[in-house]
């Protein structure tokens, strides 16, 4: 139904405003944002097929700007309001992690992770580096895309953590396929990585996989051994 169709208070901006915006849909979310769509679609529909089209709100939440601005019936103006809020989504979703209290449950970074990494459509890897109480320091991406973990050194890693002054430091990369468990390279990795922190006297807590839905913690599946 198109939204001129729509009684007044169930229209999305005017439901929004009446009943709160918990009460609407994704897509009307999406349509409130939009505000109009082009001739011959309705800004519903607008809302409704981009968000078909993209998977879901986290695909929608994985789109680049460029990707945004190219879709038809989206110009500069539109496409500057969806970035500036899935801008705002992701910042969001940081912060959950910076006010955790601890990060000793893979429950928690994995939360993080998959809200604000687990839509990307390439591969990411990095490293969350923490304080002497696992307090979070800083989220650091080392790399993304294609690179072969083989090619992953050491010093990519542990720069980073001697820099924040980490007394620890937790692993994590994507899988954009949607299955997080680990890859024997990934568990050879992992070991590699942790025998070089041992060594710095800077441990490696856990390696943390994260997909759209799922993650894995190699440390909970007993993959890497904590000393």
């Amino acid at each position: 139904m198109r939204v001129a169709e729509l009684a007044q208070e169930e229209r999305p901006r005017e439901k929004l405003l009446e009943k709160g915006p918990e009460t609407l849909s994704d897509a009307e979310l999406v349509a409130v944002l939009l505000r109009t769509g082009f001739a011959g679609t309705d800004v519903l529909a607008l809302a409704e097929q981009w968000l078909a089209e993209a998977g879901g709100l986290d695909g929608l939440a994985a789109s680049d700007r460029r990707a945004i601005l190219q879709r038809k019936g989206i110009g500069p103006a539109k496409g500057s309001v969806v970035a500036a809020a899935l801008e705002l989504g992701r910042r969001l979703a940081r912060l959950t992690l910076v006010r955790e209290p601890l990060l000793d449950r893979p429950e928690v970074v994995a939360d993080y992770l998959a809200r604000s990494f687990g839509s990307a459509r390439v591969e990411r890897f990095g490293a969350i580096t923490l304080d002497a109480r696992n307090r979070l320091l800083r989220v650091h991406e080392l790399h993304r895309g294609g690179r072969s973990h083989a090619d992953v050194e050491p010093s990519e890693v542990f720069h980073n953590a001697i820099l924040d002054n980490a007394h620890a430091v937790i692993l994590w990369h994507t899988h954009p396929s949607g299955d997080p468990a680990p890859s024997e390279d990934d568990v050879t990795l992992t070991r590699r990585l942790a025998d070089a922190g041992r060594l710095l006297n800077v441990p490696v807590l856990d390696h943390v996989i994260v997909a759209r839905s799922a993650f894995v913690s190699l440390r909970q599946r007993g993959l890497l051994d904590v000393r």
